[in-house]
């Protein structure tokens, strides 16, 4: 974004972009697949624990942001408080990243599409390439009202949780379908834990990808003109989210639909339909399901359109600073990353293709988008660990130098890290009993990646892991860009 957008970001819009920026295809179709997969109980316990692991994660960002406030953040922490090599393979992953849940989007759209039953003669592939097409259309040739557009978007998704929440609760209740449902649905068949602790040891990474780009609010935040007041507020304003948006909505979907329903999931593993429409479908009004439908196609679309537009800027950036190819990092005679647009644009392209032509391909891709961002995760919390290490070592004043400081330190980093280990071990405990090598690889592919990254520009460049004792803690360090 250029630097007047930002500012006025700031200003009105940045909040309501935040918590929408949040609230995608994770939340309006993955949590379907969640609850098919692990039953309501295990649904609930994976969205709980990602919504804890989440919150520590917020307050170590929070630190980091507060004391090192730059663009670039996550790629900027790992760079100056681990590693160049480790601040180059996470400006890469994000990219990948973001880059793939862009492609994510663009399927669900397509997906979502299918509801209606005059666009079920056109095949999924087809719509996805029609839908790629205009956004870049859209991030190639206007960019002026990206802000106003995505305010509003991001404000039609919130109130259409608000609502969904309200709607949900009236139906348990009986108040709207006259017969209530409480919480049958919890006992129904093998509910609450479909296919036991492994059914929601198996999910977990999906949540996981659920809560994606929650993490950004942090940084947002200490980047502020004051930091010290907006960071407690915006580390409340996440954890009273995932308490309301999400757990409220994975409740109320499991109490009102039964983890066996078909539409949940199709035969290839695939998700079918938002469990949002089919609940609005039991309501008995078919045109408040159509709303509904059409809402969650514009919201996934809206996130789409943003993705590509920060993950072709995100590439230019890191191209720029000579950490890739040296034609990416270079803007058009309009002062447009052309070039990275249309490579994150063919990289989209590839992904949509996967998910097309292979069988589960959909939840293959979440299940690595998760891996991917539980990496990043960890790399910025080694960032927080090691800056608190360096502040030990170097005899600095510590209450000085961290303007805000994460509560519960150093409970909340352990937390982290058990949590991603847990998580890293629990997706692929099945398999490894199994012995299924071929998923077994599949899983760890995301990781292998991780490590070619790191090691290769190490070797290349000759880096090394910067020393606690000489690590820079000027207040006031800001990287030359």
């Amino acid at each position: 974004m250029t630097k007047q957008l930002d500012r006025d970001l700031k200003t009105r819009h940045i909040s309501m972009i935040a918590i929408g920026g949040s609230i995608g295809t994770g939340l309006f179709m993955a949590s379907g697949a969640v609850i098919s997969q692990a039953g309501p109980g295990g649904a609930l316990l994976a969205y709980a624990i990602i919504g804890v692991m989440i919150y520590f994660l917020m307050t170590a960002l929070g630190e980091l942001a507060t004391f090192y406030p730059v663009s670039g953040s996550f790629s900027a922490y790992a760079n100056r408080f681990i590693d160049p090599a480790a601040g180059f393979t996470v400006g890469w992953l994000y990219w990948l990243i973001w880059s793939l849940v862009t492609g994510i989007d663009i399927i669900t759209a397509s997906k979502v599409l299918t509801y209606w039953d005059m666009f079920n003669g056109i095949p999924s592939l087809v719509w996805c390439i029609i839908f790629l097409a205009l956004l870049f259309i859209l991030n190639a040739f206007s960019v002026k009202s990206f802000g106003e557009a995505e305010y509003w978007f991001a404000f039609v998704k919130v109130a259409t949780i608000i609502l969904f929440l309200i709607i949900g609760v009236l139906m348990i209740f009986g108040i709207l379908n006259h017969e209530p449902v409480g919480l049958k649905n919890f006992t129904y068949k093998e509910a609450p834990f479909n296919n036991g602790i492994l059914g929601m040891l198996g999910v977990l990474v999906v949540a996981g990808f659920s809560f994606g780009g929650t993490e950004v609010v942090a940084v947002t935040a200490g980047e502020s003109e004051n930091p010290k007041e907006a960071m407690p507020k915006a580390i409340k304003q996440v954890f009273f989210r995932i308490l309301f948006f999400y757990i409220g909505s994975i409740f109320i979907i499991a109490c009102l639909i039964p983890y066996t329903d078909p539409r949940l999931l199709n035969e290839g593993s695939n998700v079918a339909m938002s469990p949002f429409t089919i609940i609005f479908e039991r309501v008995g009004v078919l045109f408040a399901a159509s709303v509904m439908n059409a809402v969650i196609l514009t919201s996934v679309l809206s996130a789409g359109n943003s993705g590509l537009y920060a993950t072709s800027r995100l590439l230019y950036s890191i191209s720029s600073h000579g950490q890739g190819i040296r034609a990416v990092g270079k803007l058009n005679k309009r002062n447009m990353p052309y070039n990275a647009l249309i490579l994150t644009t063919i990289l989209i392209t590839l992904s949509i293709i996967y998910a097309n032509f292979n069988m589960g391909g959909y939840a293959k891709l979440l299940n690595m988008v998760g891996t991917l961002v539980l990496i990043v995760w960890g790399i910025s919390i080694i960032s927080q660990v090691r800056l608190r290490m360096a502040i030990k070592k170097q005899n600095k004043n510590m209450n000085q130098l961290l303007t805000y400081k994460s509560p519960l330190y150093p409970l909340g980093p352990i937390i982290v890290i058990c949590a991603i280990l847990f998580l890293f071990i629990g997706q692929s405990i099945a398999d490894i009993q199994a012995l299924n090598w071929p998923k077994l690889l599949e899983s760890l592919m995301p990781i292998i990646l991780t490590i070619a990254c790191y090691f290769g520009y190490k070797a290349i460049h000759k880096t090394k892991i910067v020393k606690l004792t000489e690590m820079d803690l000027s207040e006031h360090h800001i990287e030359s860009k």
